[in-house]
This record gives structure tokens, sequence and C-alpha cells, in this order.
């Protein structure tokens, strides 16, 4: 029993590289994330390393700095800060508020490594 024990943690260690140097990683300070974690969304720019092959973007191409962005329901920020949203892959629902005008709302599917362009017309 203590033969196999002793296996299997060579092995483990043995495979531990091999596995850790296949993502490629990024790095460096990234731009800002909108990531929801179990705690509750974080909205901020990333410091360290973070494999850059899962993250897409969503660019917005409008003149109303102002207007404020919603991520899922959470406050991402406004236009003017969150010009260019940097996701995990997946799907999102974008909404774009600025007061007194209709809402833009749209479901996004974000693909890592493209951008997704939203033209709100508010």
């Amino acid at each position: 029993m203590k033969r196999v024990l002793m296996l299997v943690a060579a092995t483990v260690l043995a495979l531990a590289p091999m596995t850790a140097s296949a993502a490629r990683v990024f790095v460096g300070v990234g731009g800002p994330v909108f990531y929801p974690g179990y705690y509750g969304s974080y909205w901020g720019p990333v410091y360290g390393a973070y494999p850059s092959a899962v993250f897409g973007e969503v660019k917005f191409d409008t003149k109303a700095k102002d207007a404020q962005v919603f991520v899922n329901g959470a406050f991402a920020g406004t236009i003017k800060e969150a010009k260019t949203l940097h996701l995990r892959q997946g799907t999102y629902n974008i909404e774009v508020r600025r007061g007194g005008e209709p809402t833009f709302s749209e479901q996004v599917f974000v693909t890592a490594g493209k951008t997704v362009h939203l033209q709100p017309a508010v």
C-alpha cells in the first residue's frame, strides 16, 4: 500500500509541470474586468497572471458617455469608464441606461479572443 501511494504521488508530481505549461498566460496589468464571482461581482483592474485565452471584449459605440452600463443586473460603470469590457466567455445580459430615455438591453455571447460591438441608441 505504501508503494502504491508513493507511485501515485511521484506520478502527480511529475505531471504537474506539464499541465501547468499547457495554458497561455499573460503576465502584467490587465484592463478592467467584470467577473461575477461567489462573493458578488468584481469590477476593476486585474493585476498579475491570468489566462488571456478566456477573455473576450464588448465595445460600446456611442457618444453618450454618461450612460450607465449594467452586466447581468450588476452596475459596471458608465460608458466613459467602461467603453470596453473584458469578459469571460459566456452569455451576458448587457443594459445601457440613461435618465429619461428608453433602456438599451441586449443578450450577447462573448467568445474568447473576439470583440462584440454594441451600438446603443441611448
